[in-house]
């Protein structure tokens, strides 16, 4: 039995909008980056309330103004930022599991809290994949980004499956400014009051911020070079020698010459993620465990 295809057409939408997943397993020996969402949290929670199994494709938003009309029945999930949203001009008071009939309109207001907010639809968007990844990114997928008039394509679900329970999307767990992270592998290059100073201080978010990589104002002194050519990964916090820090996010490069100081958990990736230019944040250390 074929499955019945829907269309959702992007009415307008907001610069950096783009498709992610989990992202690729495959491609840093060719240079490519891991991409996918960048709050993997907010996007697992709303693929598990639509009981979504293999990867599926999402809509990532890190600006407000998304309007898009579906025009078969489905069930979507919002999670990430809280944000204003409504259906056919209609506030909706719990995002975390939406049945959509055809010709609904969705619409996507001011972002209270947060930065990247996560469009998760049943059976997730049906894209291309490369690399068995639908996350879009520069010179692998068609695009690296989404625009107006575009038509994304899902699963249509004529008998919409109900939960007995309402979950509900909270957002305090990225509110604080603590971010989780593990020694790097270049941590002991530092001196014991660098060391300190980084565990110790606040720091705030730059505006030089990206899916590559987010910035932080303040700076490390240090008299550190640059080292050979080592892998690098999502989470992995690089000091320069004019002591920048930079922690790469989900499109940032596989290799890199700075010193690798921190690695933040995937729990902190998430937080960081949500985290907007000028937020104070302070780099809580955890102990490894080994065996």
């Amino acid at each position: 039995m074929s499955q019945l295809l829907g269309k959702a057409t992007l009415l307008r939408c907001p610069p950096g909008t783009s498709l992610q997943d989990e992202g690729r397993l495959s491609g840093a020996q060719y240079g490519i980056p891991t991409s996918g969402a960048m709050d993997q949290k907010s996007f697992h929670w709303a693929n598990h309330i639509l009981q979504n199994t293999v990867n599926p494709v999402a809509l990532e938003m890190a600006q407000p103004g998304l309007r898009i009309q579906f025009d078969q029945d489905c069930q979507i999930s919002l999670a990430g930022a809280k944000v204003l949203a409504s259906i056919n001009q209609t506030p909706l008071s719990n995002s975390s599991l939406i049945s959509i009939a055809a010709g609904d309109l969705l619409e996507i207001g001011a972002f209270l809290s947060g930065s990247r907010l996560y469009l998760c639809i049943q059976g997730g968007f049906q894209v291309e994949r490369h690399l068995g990844s639908g996350s879009d990114f520069e010179s692998v997928s068609s695009t690296s980004k989404r625009s107006a008039s575009e038509v994304l394509t899902y699963v249509a679900f004529p008998q919409l499956n109900s939960l007995r329970a309402k979950p509900k999307w909270e957002t305090s767990w990225f509110e604080s400014p603590e971010i989780e992270a593990y020694r790097g592998a270049d941590w002991e290059l530092l001196s014991s009051a660098q060391q300190e100073l980084i565990c110790s201080k606040t720091f705030h978010l730059s505006k030089l911020s990206n899916r590559m990589g987010i910035q932080l104002e303040e700076l490390v002194p240090n008299q550190l070079e640059e080292l050979p050519t080592n892998p690098v990964f999502p989470g992995t916090v690089q000091l320069t020698p004019g002591g920048k820090m930079i922690v790469l996010m989900r499109d940032a490069g596989v290799t890199g010459g700075y010193p690798r100081i921190l690695h933040l958990t995937e729990d902190g990736q998430s937080k960081l993620a949500q985290k907007r230019a000028g937020d104070p944040i302070r780099f809580q250390l955890i102990e490894t465990i080994t065996g």
